[in-house]
């Protein structure tokens, strides 16, 4: 499965709003599929859609409710509970709930648990979730590098695969918190307006081309255990690969920290590959991967230009989202 992603807009600029949005389940995203007619078939020439496809998946592997009548009660019924959670300022829209239900396997307990972490997350790390102006000179010049990049087509397992440039930064002029400020920014986004990433998840390439000691340091235990915690329990989507590649020899020795905060499951993910390139065309085809990394869809640039477009068309979104986290003062004990 091959799907551009084009994030759908509102009229300022951002995504839809929620009470404009149709209802999870009948599009991609609020915008509808990405560059696909409605009649577009699937590669195994069944003549169902992508969507279809993507809509079944959830149905067999995530417990999503074939009736729309059950789905709209699961969803109702988180709404309740959240709306019983004043503290957490959650957002209440139907899309939200459903990506967070998605990524539960439509068990209320576990839901409600990865909300709580997500929205407390929010308020407990500000250095990634305030000041979120994509406009300012340090995000700026962030995107401007490609720091975090997906791909403007999905795997052939529907996937959202990320390119993660984890080294192309100064780690003695940027800061790592702002790094991964950009990189949960464009999550979100694509939480907000993909609804395929919350069906199949995210496939990561992590590139650690011209990796060096100072970029290590920035990778304090206190940081990597934040990080692991946002993958694993806060956001609502599935890591389902973490490839590195461009890996130094000494790469496990930071490895081993992330591992130590991984759960069983995240840490059977994690592969590590060397220079070459031919291992990573192995689990993601040329065909999606810009030219730098031996594909043929298009180049990095154009990749960073067009997130850079995207990011900033969606300031006001960003700007509006960040009063969405938990109040921990009022958080009942």
């Amino acid at each position: 499965m091959k799907m551009s992603l084009e994030p759908g807009e509102g009229s300022d600029g951002g995504p839809p709003a929620a009470s404009t949005r149709p209802r999870p389940s009948l599009a991609l995203g609020p915008g509808g599929p990405r560059g696909l007619s409605a009649s577009a078939t699937t590669p195994e020439g069944d003549g169902g859609t992508l969507l279809q496809q993507a809509l079944r998946h959830a149905v067999q592997h995530l417990q999503e409710p074939e009736d729309d009548g059950l789905r709209r009660a699961a969803v109702e019924e988180l709404r309740t509970w959240v709306m019983d959670q004043p503290h957490l300022n959650a957002r209440t829209d139907d899309w939200s709930l459903t990506c967070f239900l998605r990524g539960c396997k439509y068990k209320q307990d576990r839901a409600r648990r990865k909300i709580t972490s997500y929205y407390e997350m929010r308020s407990r790390v500000p250095e990634w979730f305030n000041q979120r102006d994509p406009t300012l000179p340090p995000l700026m010049d962030l995107l401007k590098l490609g720091v975090f990049l997906p791909l403007r087509n999905k795997d052939e397992e529907g996937r959202t695969v990320v390119l993660i440039r984890a080294a192309v930064h100064d780690p003695y002029k940027q800061k790592q918190s702002d790094v991964f400020k950009i990189g949960k920014m464009l999550v979100d986004l694509l939480l907000e307006t993909d609804e395929i990433i919350s069906i199949y998840g995210v496939f990561a390439i992590v590139d650690l081309q011209g990796v060096t000691l100072g970029h290590a340091l920035q990778l304090t235990p206190p940081v990597i255990k934040k990080a692991v915690h946002a993958w694993q329990d806060c956001y609502p989507v599935r890591t389902r690969s973490m490839e590195f590649i461009n890996a130094p020899v000494y790469v496990n020795v930071v490895l081993n920290i992330f591992r130590k905060f991984m759960n069983d499951k995240l840490k059977k993910r994690v592969h590590v590959h060397s220079k070459s390139l031919v291992a990573l065309h192995k689990v993601v085809s040329p065909s999606i991967l810009p030219e730098e990394y031996g594909g043929t869809c298009g180049t990095l640039q154009e990749l960073k230009d067009y997130w850079l477009e995207q990011a900033v068309g969606k300031r006001l979104w960003f700007l509006e989202n960040e009063k969405h986290k938990a109040d921990l003062s009022k958080k009942q004990q």
